[in-house]
């Protein structure tokens, strides 16, 4: 009889503890663990492998594995820039979200079942064997046949397999490219490539799936036009490449119409700009177009996180050239990337003149100023919201952003701005991880970007922290309570 995965000794009892939990119990003995010395790290690994397991991935792309292995590395790189207990907040969402995601009747009860690796005669016929399941929409071979290639190829290679079939999707929705290839960092980032074939599972059962990829006849022709897979021959960036960034970079963040991008982006890396280059431009325009956007809904945020997840794959030894290519050339594709263009404002972002017309305060007194304007952001009327997709930014959030622009302006420390908006971040249990994705976007493109555009990353986390709070903040309530008590 089929039998459900299995993980070791070690690390088992933590796993069930997850999954068998009830819901309105796991944020009180999973803080109780933590405080008792349990490490935050195995915490986090622990509830990974307990929503892959026992969590069925839905229709769509909320609910599931999807969100919490997608969040892995964010939540796991948020929790060693907290101090003391609030360093428990990142994990206590991440393991509380899994736990709902076990216990809800749209996933679970569910088992990850454990199976032999697939070899129809080795690499090369298991990737054909692949490519076919895929265009079958063949899930389960896919996921028999990708088992063995984990194990009989270089992680990196398989990946890039993996991408083959997903980057061509993110057409059809950004979590297609999104949940491999964040669930593939999150491992490698805490030093697990030995879970790499059982948490990827998820991830190609969702990236092989009907719908296939939409054809891309258009960036395929871009391919063509600039003769990009040949003359791209410059991997690395330098200071000789500063003005070329900076223009690409500031004519993206201006574009009205999203499908000017890639054809900007590819007479850029004809005319010799490197790929690194060309990703650095990708993230100072992502930041442009966020302060630009008139956005509402608080999981609208794939500007920036598909922006730095592409950059991070960009630096990836083993990656081929076209589909580093392809990362850059279809970023503006993803419907909740898009779908931004529909809704945004004139340059300059921030105001200029309302920025300048505020009164000044000292760095301690500016910070307070920015918290506060994000905590007393008004309540949604959720009676009014019938479609996340249209919800539309309140005022107030601008308030924000002037008020962080102004932080920016008057040279005040970028970390201690960075440390606040990631307690703040802390609050969110509405978003799915998105929240903290987008802060852990920032503060990376923060110290990946040159100046003098980096600033740009930082304002756009207190705009997005603005959106976010507020929304649903039941965990870090219930956490908060017994933290104190």
């Amino acid at each position: 009889m089929p039998t459900r995965v299995q993980y070791s000794e070690a690390i088992e009892p933590l796993v069930q503890f997850i999954e068998e939990t009830p819901p309105a119990e796991i944020v009180d003995l999973t803080l109780e663990k933590l405080r008792a010395g349990q490490s935050a790290q195995t915490m986090l690994t622990a509830s990974a492998l307990a929503v892959a397991r026992s969590s069925d991935l839905p229709p769509g792309h909320h609910g599931g594995p999807l969100h919490p292995l997608a969040g892995l590395y964010a939540v796991s790189r948020i929790v060693g820039r907290l101090e003391g207990e609030e360093s428990f907040l990142p994990v206590v969402q991440h393991v509380a979200l899994s736990n709902k995601h076990i216990h809800h009747p749209a996933m679970g009860p569910y088992s990850l079942l454990a199976f032999e690796p697939l070899d129809v005669g080795g690499v090369e016929a298991n990737k054909e064997a692949f490519f076919a399941a895929v265009k079958r929409g063949e899930t389960n071979k896919a996921d028999h046949l990708f088992l063995w290639l984990w194990e009989n190829v270089p992680p990196v290679e398989a990946l890039d397999l993996l991408l083959t079939v997903a980057i061509p999707k993110n057409g059809l929705d950004d979590h297609y490219f999104i949940f491999p290839a964040y669930t593939f960092r999150g491992l490698e980032a805490m030093g697990r490539p030995d879970l790499l074939p059982t948490l990827m599972r998820p991830a190609v059962r969702y990236v092989t799936r009907f719908p296939t990829a939409r054809a891309i006849p258009e960036t395929e022709a871009l391919l063509e036009e600039y003769k990009l897979l040949t003359c791209v021959t410059r991997e690395k960036t330098g200071d000789d490449e500063t003005t070329a960034i900076g223009q690409l970079g500031e004519a993206i963040g201006r574009c009205d119409n999203y499908n000017d991008i890639p054809i900007l982006t590819a007479k850029a890396l004809a005319e010799g700009l490197s790929l690194e280059g060309a990703g650095e431009a990708m993230s100072i325009g992502a930041a442009g177009l966020f302060l630009r956007s008139l956005t509402g809904n608080p999981m609208d945020v794939h500007l920036h996180t598909t922006a730095n997840l592409r950059r991070y794959l960009l630096g990836l030894e083993g990656l081929s050239l076209k589909n580093k290519l392809l990362l850059l050339l279809l970023w503006h594709t993803g419907p909740e990337v898009k779908s931004t263009q529909y809704r945004m404002q004139p340059v300059p972002q921030p105001d200029p003149e309302a920025v300048a017309a505020l009164p000044f305060r000292t760095q301690a007194d500016l910070l307070e100023a920015i918290t506060q304007s994000i905590y007393n952001q008004p309540p949604t009327d959720w009676s009014t919201v019938s479609n996340l997709g249209s919800m539309r930014a309140v005022p107030e959030v601008k308030g924000t952003v002037n008020l962080a622009q102004q932080y920016v302006d008057l040279g005040y420390d970028a970390q201690t701005l960075m440390t606040r908006l990631a307690a703040i971040v802390c609050h969110d249990s509405f978003t799915e991880m998105h929240a903290f994705k987008h802060h852990q976007s920032i503060v990376e493109e923060f110290h990946a970007t040159r100046e003098p555009w980096r600033w740009m990353h930082l304002v756009s986390g207190a705009q997005a922290a603005a959106i976010s709070f507020g929304k649903n903040m039941e965990i870090y309530e219930e956490a908060l309570e017994l933290m104190h008590s």
